[in-house]
């Protein structure tokens, strides 16, 4: 249990490839979005954490 985060949520989702992730923070870039923090992992799997002013959280990664 996590009591700082109660009443709010984390979803991550994997959107397939780099490609396919760099088109989604393009995307919503162009709409004003930006995330948070960027993340890269050894694997090479990239991951942007989006947060909004409730602390809501969507994660959107992607590999190789």
């Amino acid at each position: 249990m996590h009591p700082p985060h109660a009443g709010r949520s984390r979803v991550t989702l994997f959107v397939g490839d780099l490609d396919d992730l760099d088109a989604f923070v393009d995307a919503a870039a162009r709409r004003g979005i930006r995330p948070t923090t960027s993340e890269t992992y050894g694997n090479g799997v990239r991951k942007a954490l989006y947060r909004d002013p409730d602390g809501n959280e969507i994660g959107v990664g992607g590999g190789t």
